[in-house]
């Protein structure tokens, strides 16, 4: 029988189809429903085993580990997820994963992921994890090392995601995996840089179109989905910068630089596109830090635990509090009050430093009129082998265009599902069934 290949296109909606001639040709597409927030690890939790965040802890892109004291954001353990997982609701499958997250310890039997080289001196390499390993040799000789910087960061395009779909390809033609689930990340970056309405949008649709043609025509089912919609944003809301002003979250400085105390604060926010995340540490400071995030103009609701369990996100990792951004605004992870005084990876492509996500990752400064020669010095140093701080990141978050995470105000803006379905729409809760299903029948 023929594989199951299941093709996560982020991003990807109903408006965005119509530029998509092959991707449409897959099958049927229906409305898929996400979870809140609409994030790429608490969607992919929820594909993956059914259940909501409250079940599967998988509260954000990241969170507040109460018992390491540290916020941590982009983890790749698949124990993170708590929960029977898909592999093993079709046991007997030989299953590959190729850069779907949380896929380090997970039980498949082949996966691919980025994972960078953190050299001692320093200097961070591009590279990805294989199981086994003796597929990392294969694909770097094959394909050439993981294109991390066009993954992520100023320089992110569709070079990752060719490199993405070439695995792919080469894993499905020698490994000959029952199930294959790939993750094709280019429609993130310029919807998030200009927004989805634009031509940016429509070049970048068109651009995943051409390069998931060869994956889509090979001889498999297929079935391709997304976790979320991007939608116009435009007003950043600073919510730790609102919390300091009241006292609430504290900083400690090292070298004249700023960094969150979150042993010492009584409250901070763990933002995560329109999601944040409000760690309350005394229950008596709850009344003021909701009142606190309430105010702030681009605020629209602020859950309490009662909220959250509305939304099926009441879990022991989430917030205290959990603020939802109003449609086109979206929270900063900023917290202090001046420049001058930023920890120096905030002008950095830090996704494990920074307390929060930071979209202006995506942004050469537009302020600094030198960035592109001291990026080019910091390369070149890249390449001589030398330490090196590519700093081109703007402090300013206004470039941004478009953000996610809230639950869509209309299903033409939310996530997809394409394949052999019979119903217009679907609950993110519903597919792991219907992919388990799928891949029994495959065998």
């Amino acid at each position: 029988m023929a594989p199951l290949i299941v093709i996560n296109v982020v991003g990807l909606t109903p408006r965005l189809l119509a530029h998509m001639p092959n991707v449409a040709s897959a099958g049927a597409a229906a409305t898929l429903r996400p979870v809140l927030p609409a994030v790429t690890c608490s969607m992919q939790a929820t594909l993956l085993t059914g259940r909501m965040p409250r079940d599967h802890g998988i509260v954000g892109n990241g969170w507040y580990f109460r018992d390491l004291g540290e916020v941590l954001l982009w983890r790749q353990h698949n124990a993170l997820i708590q929960g029977d997982q898909l592999w093993t609701a079709a046991p007997g499958l030989r299953t590959a994963n190729v850069c779907w997250w949380y896929a380090m310890g997970a039980a498949t039997d082949l996966l691919v992921t980025p994972r960078p080289i953190y050299h001692a001196d320093g200097r961070k390499s591009p590279d990805c994890y294989t199981r086994p390993p003796s597929l990392h040799d294969d694909l770097e000789a094959a394909l050439g090392p993981f294109p991390l910087f066009s993954y992520w960061g100023p320089n992110a395009g569709i070079a990752s995601s060719e490199w993405i779909v070439a695995a792919a390809r080469r894993i499905l033609a020698r490994e000959r995996p029952d199930l294959l689930l790939v993750y094709v990340p280019h429609l993130d970056y310029d919807l998030q840089r200009y927004g989805p309405a634009g031509p940016e949008a429509v070049a970048a649709a068109r651009a995943v179109d051409a390069a998931l043609a060869p994956l889509l025509a090979e001889e498999a089912e297929v079935v391709v989905l997304s976790e979320y919609g991007i939608t116009p944003a435009s007003r950043p809301v600073d919510v730790n910068r609102a919390l300091r002003a009241a006292g609430l979250l504290e900083v400690y400085t090292q070298a004249g630089m700023e960094y969150l105390d979150p042993w010492t604060s009584r409250a901070f926010a763990v933002a995560d596109h329109q999601v944040a995340h409000v760690y309350v540490r005394d229950p008596a400071d709850l009344d003021r830090a909701r009142a606190v995030v309430a105010e702030l103009a681009g605020v629209d609701e602020v859950l309490d635990q009662a909220g959250k369990a509305k939304y099926g996100l009441d879990h022991e990792r989430a917030g205290e509090l959990v603020a939802v951004a109003e449609p086109d605004a979206w929270f900063t992870y900023y917290y202090w009050l001046s420049d001058d005084r930023a920890p120096d990876f905030a002008r950095l492509v830090d996704i494990h430093r920074k307390p929060g996500y930071d979209p202006a990752e995506l942004f050469m400064d537009p302020n600094d009129p030198f960035v592109k020669l001291r990026a080019a010095a910091a390369l070149a140093r890249k390449k001589l082998g030398f330490r090196y701080a590519m700093r081109v990141v703007p402090l300013d978050p206004a470039p941004v265009r478009g953000s996610h995470g809230r639950l869509p105000d209309h299903p033409d803006d939310g996530p997809v599902i394409i394949g052999p379905f019979d119903r217009g729409s679907y609950e993110a809760s519903e597919v792991k069934d219907l992919l388990a299903g799928l891949a029994r029948r495959s065998r």
